[in-house]
Protein backbone atom coordinates (compact mmCIF):
# COMPACT_ATOMS: atom_id res chain seq x y z
CA UNK A 1 0.00 0.00 0.00
CA UNK A 2 2.71 2.40 0.87
CA UNK A 3 4.58 1.40 -2.62
CA UNK A 4 1.21 2.43 -4.62
CA UNK A 5 0.68 5.55 -2.25
CA UNK A 6 4.28 7.06 -3.19
CA UNK A 7 4.45 6.24 -6.57
CA UNK A 8 1.07 7.92 -7.19
CA UNK A 9 2.09 10.58 -5.31
CA UNK A 10 5.17 10.95 -7.45
CA UNK A 11 3.13 10.43 -10.71
CA UNK A 12 0.86 13.47 -10.06
CA UNK A 13 3.92 15.70 -9.28
CA UNK A 14 5.28 14.90 -12.82
CA UNK A 15 2.75 15.00 -14.56
CA UNK A 16 1.90 18.53 -12.61
CA UNK A 17 5.46 19.53 -13.42
CA UNK A 18 4.85 18.78 -17.29
CA UNK A 19 1.47 20.72 -17.47
CA UNK A 20 3.95 24.02 -15.53
CA UNK A 21 6.19 23.45 -18.34
CA UNK A 22 4.20 23.25 -21.28
CA UNK A 23 2.55 27.08 -19.83
CA UNK A 24 6.47 28.01 -20.33
CA UNK A 25 7.10 26.94 -23.42
CA UNK A 26 6.68 29.18 -26.21
CA UNK A 27 9.43 27.98 -28.73
CA UNK A 28 11.99 25.85 -29.66
CA UNK A 29 14.47 27.35 -27.85
CA UNK A 30 11.99 26.42 -24.28
CA UNK A 31 11.32 22.57 -25.52
CA UNK A 32 14.65 22.15 -25.52
CA UNK A 33 16.76 24.26 -23.25
CA UNK A 34 14.58 26.39 -21.26
CA UNK A 35 15.66 29.29 -23.02
CA UNK A 36 18.85 29.68 -20.74
CA UNK A 37 17.33 30.57 -17.88
CA UNK A 38 17.91 27.74 -15.50
CA UNK A 39 19.23 28.44 -12.23
CA UNK A 40 22.28 27.07 -10.19
CA UNK A 41 20.52 24.53 -7.95
CA UNK A 42 18.28 22.91 -10.79
CA UNK A 43 20.86 22.75 -13.33
CA UNK A 44 23.24 20.72 -11.05
CA UNK A 45 20.63 18.23 -9.93
CA UNK A 46 19.19 18.22 -13.66
CA UNK A 47 23.06 17.15 -14.71
CA UNK A 48 23.30 14.96 -11.50
CA UNK A 49 20.41 13.04 -12.05
CA UNK A 50 20.99 12.38 -15.90
CA UNK A 51 24.52 11.23 -14.61
CA UNK A 52 23.05 8.35 -12.30
CA UNK A 53 19.88 6.36 -13.20
CA UNK A 54 19.37 2.77 -12.18
CA UNK A 55 22.27 1.06 -13.80
CA UNK A 56 24.64 2.40 -10.88
CA UNK A 57 22.69 1.18 -8.25
CA UNK A 58 21.74 -2.15 -9.56
CA UNK A 59 24.10 -3.11 -12.20
CA UNK A 60 27.31 -1.22 -11.40
CA UNK A 61 26.77 -1.43 -7.64
CA UNK A 62 26.29 -5.05 -7.41
CA UNK A 63 29.73 -5.95 -10.14
CA UNK A 64 32.02 -3.63 -8.89
CA UNK A 65 31.33 -3.33 -5.44
CA UNK A 66 31.64 -7.38 -5.41
CA UNK A 67 34.68 -7.58 -7.78
CA UNK A 68 37.14 -4.31 -6.17
CA UNK A 69 35.37 -4.55 -2.46
CA UNK A 70 35.97 -0.63 -1.60
CA UNK A 71 38.34 -0.15 -4.06
CA UNK A 72 35.05 0.41 -5.84
CA UNK A 73 34.55 4.04 -4.69
CA UNK A 74 37.68 5.60 -6.55
CA UNK A 75 34.48 4.89 -9.49
CA UNK A 76 32.86 7.56 -7.02
CA UNK A 77 35.07 9.75 -6.37
CA UNK A 78 36.31 10.09 -9.93
CA UNK A 79 32.70 10.42 -10.90
CA UNK A 80 32.09 13.00 -8.31
CA UNK A 81 35.03 14.88 -8.83
CA UNK A 82 36.11 14.59 -12.73
CA UNK A 83 32.59 13.63 -14.18
CA UNK A 84 30.41 16.42 -12.48
CA UNK A 85 32.61 18.98 -11.05
CA UNK A 86 35.29 19.56 -13.17
CA UNK A 87 33.24 18.70 -15.72
CA UNK A 88 31.58 21.81 -15.23
CA UNK A 89 34.86 23.95 -14.03
CA UNK A 90 36.27 23.02 -17.15
CA UNK A 91 33.67 22.58 -19.69
CA UNK A 92 30.45 24.80 -18.19
CA UNK A 93 31.45 28.46 -18.94
CA UNK A 94 33.01 28.23 -22.31
CA UNK A 95 30.22 25.84 -23.75
CA UNK A 96 27.56 27.86 -22.38
CA UNK A 97 29.13 31.26 -23.97
CA UNK A 98 30.16 29.28 -27.35
CA UNK A 99 27.00 28.18 -28.13
CA UNK A 100 25.05 30.68 -27.40
CA UNK A 101 27.73 32.92 -29.53
CA UNK A 102 26.89 30.62 -32.44
CA UNK A 103 22.78 30.32 -31.75
CA UNK A 104 23.43 26.49 -31.41
CA UNK A 105 21.53 24.19 -28.84
CA UNK A 106 22.78 20.75 -30.06
CA UNK A 107 26.05 19.29 -29.78
CA UNK A 108 25.71 18.74 -33.46
CA UNK A 109 24.85 22.08 -33.80
CA UNK A 110 28.11 22.96 -32.10
CA UNK A 111 30.14 20.52 -34.30
CA UNK A 112 29.06 22.02 -37.45
CA UNK A 113 28.58 26.19 -36.42
CA UNK A 114 32.15 25.65 -34.87
CA UNK A 115 33.93 23.94 -37.58
CA UNK A 116 31.27 25.29 -40.41
CA UNK A 117 31.36 21.70 -42.01
CA UNK A 118 27.99 21.41 -44.17
CA UNK A 119 27.11 17.77 -43.22
CA UNK A 120 28.95 17.18 -40.02
CA UNK A 121 25.53 18.13 -38.05
CA UNK A 122 24.04 15.37 -39.70
CA UNK A 123 26.73 12.65 -39.38
CA UNK A 124 26.74 13.69 -35.51
CA UNK A 125 22.74 13.36 -35.95
CA UNK A 126 23.00 10.05 -37.20
CA UNK A 127 24.94 8.85 -34.36
CA UNK A 128 23.18 10.36 -31.29
CA UNK A 129 19.76 8.67 -32.50
CA UNK A 130 21.05 5.21 -33.30
CA UNK A 131 23.14 4.78 -30.05
CA UNK A 132 21.14 6.57 -27.33
CA UNK A 133 17.62 5.57 -28.39
CA UNK A 134 18.82 2.10 -27.42
CA UNK A 135 20.41 3.43 -24.48
CA UNK A 136 17.45 4.33 -23.46
CA UNK A 137 15.69 1.54 -23.94
CA UNK A 138 18.05 -0.22 -21.40
CA UNK A 139 16.74 2.11 -18.91
CA UNK A 140 12.81 1.37 -19.90
CA UNK A 141 13.82 -2.36 -19.56
CA UNK A 142 15.48 -2.39 -15.97
CA UNK A 143 12.48 -0.06 -14.69
CA UNK A 144 9.96 -2.69 -16.30
CA UNK A 145 11.70 -5.76 -14.66
CA UNK A 146 11.33 -3.51 -11.27
CA UNK A 147 7.70 -2.38 -11.38
CA UNK A 148 7.43 -6.54 -12.01
CA UNK A 149 8.91 -7.42 -8.80
CA UNK A 150 7.67 -4.97 -6.47
CA UNK A 151 3.58 -4.84 -7.63
CA UNK A 152 2.94 -8.18 -9.45
CA UNK A 153 2.37 -6.47 -12.54
CA UNK A 154 3.11 -7.84 -15.90
CA UNK A 155 6.82 -6.73 -17.27
CA UNK A 156 4.26 -5.31 -20.80
CA UNK A 157 2.30 -3.40 -18.42
CA UNK A 158 5.12 -2.26 -16.25
CA UNK A 159 6.70 -1.04 -19.21
CA UNK A 160 3.60 0.44 -20.63
CA UNK A 161 3.34 1.99 -17.25
CA UNK A 162 6.51 4.18 -17.95
CA UNK A 163 5.71 5.10 -20.91
CA UNK A 164 2.80 7.04 -20.16
CA UNK A 165 3.99 8.45 -16.93
CA UNK A 166 7.15 9.75 -18.74
CA UNK A 167 5.28 10.36 -22.15
CA UNK A 168 3.02 13.03 -20.18
CA UNK A 169 5.30 15.26 -18.34
CA UNK A 170 8.37 15.26 -20.81
CA UNK A 171 6.17 16.04 -24.10
CA UNK A 172 3.96 18.43 -22.31
CA UNK A 173 6.42 20.67 -20.82
CA UNK A 174 9.81 19.79 -22.75
CA UNK A 175 12.90 21.20 -21.04
CA UNK A 176 11.45 22.90 -18.32
CA UNK A 177 10.03 20.24 -17.08
CA UNK A 178 12.75 18.07 -17.05
CA UNK A 179 14.87 20.24 -15.04
CA UNK A 180 11.78 20.87 -12.44
CA UNK A 181 11.12 16.93 -12.58
CA UNK A 182 15.04 16.29 -12.52
CA UNK A 183 15.07 18.62 -8.48
CA UNK A 184 12.33 16.38 -7.09
CA UNK A 185 14.09 13.49 -8.28
CA UNK A 186 17.26 14.98 -7.28
CA UNK A 187 16.07 15.11 -3.68
CA UNK A 188 14.49 11.98 -3.33
CA UNK A 189 17.49 10.23 -4.77
CA UNK A 190 19.63 12.18 -2.03
CA UNK A 191 17.20 11.13 1.30
CA UNK A 192 16.27 7.75 -0.25
CA UNK A 193 20.49 6.97 -0.92
CA UNK A 194 21.40 8.22 2.88
CA UNK A 195 18.30 6.43 4.15
CA UNK A 196 19.24 3.21 2.44
CA UNK A 197 23.31 3.07 3.12
CA UNK A 198 22.36 3.91 6.71
CA UNK A 199 19.85 1.00 7.28
CA UNK A 200 22.53 -1.47 5.15
CA UNK A 201 24.89 -0.46 7.85
CA UNK A 202 23.13 -0.79 11.10
CA UNK A 203 22.65 -4.40 9.91
CA UNK A 204 25.90 -4.57 9.19
CA UNK A 205 27.05 -3.34 12.84
CA UNK A 206 27.99 0.08 12.57
CA UNK A 207 29.87 1.90 9.92
CA UNK A 208 33.70 1.01 11.37
CA UNK A 209 32.26 -2.85 11.65
CA UNK A 210 30.84 -2.48 8.08
CA UNK A 211 34.17 -1.15 6.63
CA UNK A 212 36.34 -4.34 8.91
CA UNK A 213 34.03 -6.67 7.22
CA UNK A 214 33.95 -5.51 3.85
CA UNK A 215 37.60 -5.48 3.65
CA UNK A 216 38.42 -9.00 5.32
CA UNK A 217 35.63 -10.53 3.73
CA UNK A 218 36.91 -9.30 0.03
CA UNK A 219 40.27 -11.24 0.19
CA UNK A 220 38.24 -14.30 1.07
CA UNK A 221 36.06 -13.81 -1.42
CA UNK A 222 37.92 -12.57 -4.37
CA UNK A 223 40.85 -13.56 -3.98
CA UNK A 224 40.56 -16.81 -3.27
CA UNK A 225 39.00 -16.99 -7.07
CA UNK A 226 40.90 -14.56 -8.80
CA UNK A 227 42.72 -11.46 -8.38
CA UNK A 228 40.67 -8.36 -9.06
CA UNK A 229 41.41 -6.56 -12.80
CA UNK A 230 42.92 -3.50 -10.94
CA UNK A 231 43.65 -1.92 -15.06
CA UNK A 232 40.02 -2.81 -15.75
CA UNK A 233 39.11 -0.95 -12.51
CA UNK A 234 41.14 2.20 -13.53
CA UNK A 235 39.42 1.87 -17.50
CA UNK A 236 35.82 2.09 -15.69
CA UNK A 237 36.90 5.04 -13.78
CA UNK A 238 38.17 6.40 -16.78
CA UNK A 239 35.44 5.70 -19.19
CA UNK A 240 32.52 6.72 -16.37
CA UNK A 241 34.58 10.28 -15.44
CA UNK A 242 35.69 11.67 -18.26
CA UNK A 243 33.39 9.63 -20.80
CA UNK A 244 30.13 12.07 -19.71
CA UNK A 245 32.17 15.24 -21.05
CA UNK A 246 31.63 13.91 -24.20
CA UNK A 247 27.67 12.99 -23.52
CA UNK A 248 25.31 15.34 -25.51
CA UNK A 249 22.32 14.83 -22.74
CA UNK A 250 25.18 16.10 -20.97
CA UNK A 251 26.75 18.77 -22.27
CA UNK A 252 22.88 19.80 -22.61
CA UNK A 253 23.16 20.95 -19.01
CA UNK A 254 25.57 23.59 -19.88
CA UNK A 255 23.97 25.16 -22.74
CA UNK A 256 20.82 26.17 -20.77
CA UNK A 257 22.38 27.77 -17.55
CA UNK A 258 21.43 31.31 -16.80
CA UNK A 259 24.32 32.68 -17.31
CA UNK A 260 27.83 32.46 -16.33
CA UNK A 261 27.60 33.38 -12.94
CA UNK A 262 25.78 30.07 -12.29
CA UNK A 263 28.84 28.29 -13.20
CA UNK A 264 30.38 27.64 -10.03
CA UNK A 265 27.68 27.39 -7.54
CA UNK A 266 26.13 24.42 -10.13
CA UNK A 267 29.79 22.93 -10.20
CA UNK A 268 29.80 22.80 -5.91
CA UNK A 269 25.77 21.61 -6.33
CA UNK A 270 27.08 18.54 -8.32
CA UNK A 271 29.37 17.91 -6.63
CA UNK A 272 27.90 17.30 -3.22
CA UNK A 273 25.35 15.39 -5.49
CA UNK A 274 27.67 13.10 -7.20
CA UNK A 275 29.64 12.38 -4.01
CA UNK A 276 26.10 11.19 -2.22
CA UNK A 277 24.48 9.32 -5.02
CA UNK A 278 27.75 7.67 -6.33
CA UNK A 279 29.22 7.11 -2.81
CA UNK A 280 26.28 5.29 -1.31
CA UNK A 281 25.91 3.33 -4.78
CA UNK A 282 29.18 1.78 -4.41
CA UNK A 283 29.26 1.30 -1.00
CA UNK A 284 26.35 -0.40 -1.01
CA UNK A 285 27.84 -2.80 -3.60
CA UNK A 286 30.52 -3.01 -1.59
CA UNK A 287 28.41 -4.18 1.61
CA UNK A 288 27.52 -7.37 -0.32
CA UNK A 289 30.88 -8.75 0.95
CA UNK A 290 28.98 -8.59 4.47
CA UNK A 291 26.31 -10.19 3.80
CA UNK A 292 27.14 -12.91 1.31
CA UNK A 293 30.01 -15.29 0.69
CA UNK A 294 29.51 -15.80 -3.20
CA UNK A 295 28.07 -13.70 -6.05
CA UNK A 296 24.27 -14.74 -6.57
CA UNK A 297 23.34 -17.04 -9.11
CA UNK A 298 20.02 -17.39 -11.23
CA UNK A 299 19.10 -20.12 -12.82
CA UNK A 300 22.64 -21.68 -12.93
CA UNK A 301 24.50 -18.95 -13.66
CA UNK A 302 26.33 -15.68 -12.07
CA UNK A 303 24.54 -12.80 -12.20
CA UNK A 304 25.45 -10.06 -10.56
CA UNK A 305 22.72 -7.70 -11.73
CA UNK A 306 20.65 -9.82 -8.84
CA UNK A 307 22.74 -9.04 -5.89
CA UNK A 308 21.92 -5.67 -4.94
CA UNK A 309 18.38 -5.98 -5.21
CA UNK A 310 18.68 -9.59 -3.30
CA UNK A 311 21.03 -7.67 -0.62
CA UNK A 312 17.68 -4.90 -0.14
CA UNK A 313 14.98 -7.50 -0.39
CA UNK A 314 16.42 -9.64 2.20
CA UNK A 315 17.77 -6.83 4.95
CA UNK A 316 16.08 -3.98 4.59
CA UNK A 317 12.29 -3.81 6.11
CA UNK A 318 9.15 -4.83 4.04
CA UNK A 319 8.52 -0.93 4.42
CA UNK A 320 11.47 0.35 3.20
CA UNK A 321 11.38 -1.27 -0.58
CA UNK A 322 8.69 1.36 -1.50
CA UNK A 323 11.26 4.08 -0.90
CA UNK A 324 14.14 2.19 -2.71
CA UNK A 325 11.67 1.41 -5.68
CA UNK A 326 11.12 5.38 -5.87
CA UNK A 327 15.06 5.76 -5.44
CA UNK A 328 15.74 3.86 -8.63
CA UNK A 329 12.31 5.21 -10.16
CA UNK A 330 13.80 8.70 -9.81
CA UNK A 331 17.22 7.75 -11.04
CA UNK A 332 16.25 5.86 -14.21
CA UNK A 333 13.32 8.28 -15.07
CA UNK A 334 15.55 11.48 -15.06
CA UNK A 335 18.06 9.65 -17.61
CA UNK A 336 15.50 8.44 -19.45
CA UNK A 337 13.98 11.68 -20.15
CA UNK A 338 17.30 13.48 -21.34
CA UNK A 339 18.10 10.77 -23.38
CA UNK A 340 14.72 10.85 -25.30
CA UNK A 341 14.75 14.86 -25.55
CA UNK A 342 18.10 14.73 -27.01
CA UNK A 343 17.00 12.19 -29.45
CA UNK A 344 14.43 13.95 -30.95
CA UNK A 345 16.36 17.06 -30.82
CA UNK A 346 18.64 15.13 -33.49
CA UNK A 347 15.78 14.57 -35.71
CA UNK A 348 13.37 17.79 -34.88
CA UNK A 349 16.55 20.22 -35.02
CA UNK A 350 19.60 18.79 -36.77
CA UNK A 351 18.08 16.51 -39.58
CA UNK A 352 14.69 18.71 -40.43
CA UNK A 353 15.24 22.19 -39.29
CA UNK A 354 18.62 21.79 -40.32
CA UNK A 355 18.75 20.05 -43.85
CA UNK A 356 15.38 19.76 -44.73
CA UNK A 357 13.32 22.68 -44.02
CA UNK A 358 14.98 25.37 -42.26
CA UNK A 359 12.49 27.94 -42.39
CA UNK A 360 9.88 25.64 -40.45
CA UNK A 361 7.53 27.94 -38.01
CA UNK A 362 7.94 28.10 -34.18
CA UNK A 363 4.64 26.39 -33.83
CA UNK A 364 5.53 23.45 -36.31
CA UNK A 365 9.42 23.24 -34.44
CA UNK A 366 7.65 22.24 -31.19
CA UNK A 367 5.04 20.50 -32.42
CA UNK A 368 7.50 18.45 -34.44
CA UNK A 369 9.85 18.09 -30.95
CA UNK A 370 6.48 16.46 -28.95
CA UNK A 371 5.75 13.97 -31.86
CA UNK A 372 9.26 12.98 -31.87
CA UNK A 373 9.28 12.60 -28.08
CA UNK A 374 6.58 10.33 -28.10
CA UNK A 375 7.69 8.58 -30.79
CA UNK A 376 10.70 7.82 -29.38
CA UNK A 377 9.55 7.07 -26.08
CA UNK A 378 7.30 4.39 -28.18
CA UNK A 379 10.14 2.87 -29.68
CA UNK A 380 12.08 2.62 -26.78
CA UNK A 381 9.36 0.76 -25.55
CA UNK A 382 9.27 -1.42 -28.41
CA UNK A 383 12.95 -2.21 -28.04
CA UNK A 384 12.64 -3.25 -24.27
CA UNK A 385 9.74 -4.98 -24.81
CA UNK A 386 10.86 -7.25 -27.72
CA UNK A 387 15.08 -7.32 -26.85
CA UNK A 388 16.18 -7.36 -30.46
CA UNK A 389 19.59 -8.78 -30.70
CA UNK A 390 21.25 -6.27 -32.77
CA UNK A 391 19.48 -3.71 -30.74
CA UNK A 392 21.14 -5.21 -27.61
CA UNK A 393 24.81 -4.78 -29.09
CA UNK A 394 24.17 -1.12 -29.47
CA UNK A 395 23.11 -0.68 -25.91
CA UNK A 396 26.49 -2.36 -25.19
CA UNK A 397 28.30 0.05 -27.77
CA UNK A 398 26.37 3.40 -27.06
CA UNK A 399 28.66 4.73 -24.05
CA UNK A 400 31.95 3.83 -25.97
CA UNK A 401 31.03 4.99 -29.55
CA UNK A 402 29.23 8.38 -28.49
CA UNK A 403 32.00 9.53 -26.01
CA UNK A 404 34.90 8.23 -28.21
CA UNK A 405 33.27 10.19 -31.21
CA UNK A 406 31.97 13.35 -29.57
CA UNK A 407 34.54 14.40 -26.65
CA UNK A 408 37.91 15.26 -28.53
CA UNK A 409 36.08 17.22 -31.86
CA UNK A 410 33.87 18.80 -28.75
CA UNK A 411 36.86 19.66 -26.15
CA UNK A 412 39.37 21.02 -29.02
CA UNK A 413 36.17 22.98 -30.51
CA UNK A 414 36.07 25.00 -27.01
CA UNK A 415 39.85 25.32 -26.25
CA UNK A 416 41.71 25.40 -29.45
CA UNK A 417 41.14 27.63 -32.38
CA UNK A 418 42.98 25.92 -34.93
CA UNK A 419 41.07 22.69 -35.02
CA UNK A 420 39.77 22.13 -38.13
CA UNK A 421 37.10 20.64 -39.35
CA UNK A 422 39.06 17.81 -40.99
CA UNK A 423 40.48 16.89 -38.01
CA UNK A 424 37.42 16.94 -35.98
CA UNK A 425 35.86 14.27 -38.45
CA UNK A 426 39.16 12.58 -38.49
CA UNK A 427 38.88 12.44 -34.23
CA UNK A 428 34.91 11.64 -34.22
CA UNK A 429 35.39 8.82 -36.70
CA UNK A 430 38.63 7.25 -35.42
CA UNK A 431 36.59 7.15 -32.00
CA UNK A 432 33.58 5.38 -33.48
CA UNK A 433 36.20 2.91 -35.51
CA UNK A 434 37.96 2.00 -32.28
CA UNK A 435 34.87 1.71 -30.00
CA UNK A 436 33.21 -0.49 -32.38
CA UNK A 437 36.98 -2.39 -33.69
CA UNK A 438 38.04 -3.04 -29.58
CA UNK A 439 34.61 -4.17 -28.48
CA UNK A 440 34.24 -7.05 -30.54
CA UNK A 441 38.16 -7.71 -30.47
CA UNK A 442 38.14 -7.35 -26.99
CA UNK A 443 34.95 -8.58 -26.15
CA UNK A 444 32.08 -6.84 -23.99
CA UNK A 445 33.66 -7.75 -20.96
CA UNK A 446 36.63 -5.14 -21.72
CA UNK A 447 34.01 -2.78 -22.94
CA UNK A 448 35.37 0.01 -20.40
CA UNK A 449 39.40 -0.73 -21.90
CA UNK A 450 38.00 -0.32 -24.98
CA UNK A 451 35.77 2.59 -24.55
CA UNK A 452 38.58 4.48 -22.73
CA UNK A 453 40.77 4.05 -26.01
CA UNK A 454 38.53 5.21 -28.14
CA UNK A 455 38.14 8.23 -25.81
CA UNK A 456 41.80 8.90 -25.64
CA UNK A 457 43.21 8.22 -29.08
CA UNK A 458 41.06 11.33 -31.32
CA UNK A 459 42.87 13.43 -28.54
CA UNK A 460 46.08 13.00 -31.05
CA UNK A 461 43.79 12.54 -34.39
CA UNK A 462 42.51 15.98 -34.14
CA UNK A 463 45.51 18.22 -33.61
CA UNK A 464 47.38 15.99 -36.24
CA UNK A 465 44.95 16.25 -38.83
CA UNK A 466 44.33 20.01 -37.99
CA UNK A 467 47.75 20.93 -38.39
CA UNK A 468 47.65 19.30 -42.09
CA UNK A 469 44.39 20.93 -43.50
CA UNK A 470 42.49 24.07 -43.88
CA UNK A 471 42.05 26.35 -41.26
CA UNK A 472 38.49 27.28 -40.65
CA UNK A 473 37.34 30.89 -41.46
CA UNK A 474 38.50 33.32 -39.31
CA UNK A 475 35.61 35.50 -38.87
CA UNK A 476 33.78 31.91 -37.54
CA UNK A 477 37.05 31.65 -35.00
CA UNK A 478 36.15 35.60 -33.91
CA UNK A 479 32.73 35.06 -33.57
CA UNK A 480 32.85 31.49 -31.70
CA UNK A 481 35.44 33.02 -29.28
CA UNK A 482 33.68 36.43 -28.41
CA UNK A 483 34.10 36.93 -24.38
CA UNK A 484 36.18 33.53 -24.19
Amino acid sequence: MLSITLISLFVVAMIAAGFWGMRKTKNLNDFFIGSRTIGPWISALSYGTAYFSAVVFIGFAGKLGWAYGLNALWIAVGNAVVGSFLAWIILGRRTRTMTQNLNAVTMPEFLQERYKGKYFKMTAAAVIFLFLLPYAASVFKGLGYLFEANFSVSFDAALLIMVIITGVYLILGGYFAVTITDFIQGIIMIFCSILMVSLLVGKAGGFVSAINQISLNFYKDVYSVARPDYLMLAATVFMTSFGVWGMPQMTQKFYAVKDESVIKLAAYATLFFALIISVCAYFTGALTHVFFSEPTVVKGVVNFDAMVPELLLNYLPAVMMAVILLLILSASMSTLSSLVLVSASSVAIDLYKGHVNPEVSKKSSIAMMRFLSGIFILISFLIAKYEFSFIITLMSLSWGVVAGGFLAPYVYGLFWKRATLAGAQAGMFSGIFLAIALFYILGPAKAPLASSIAMTVPFAVVPAVSLLTKKVDPRVIVKAFKRI
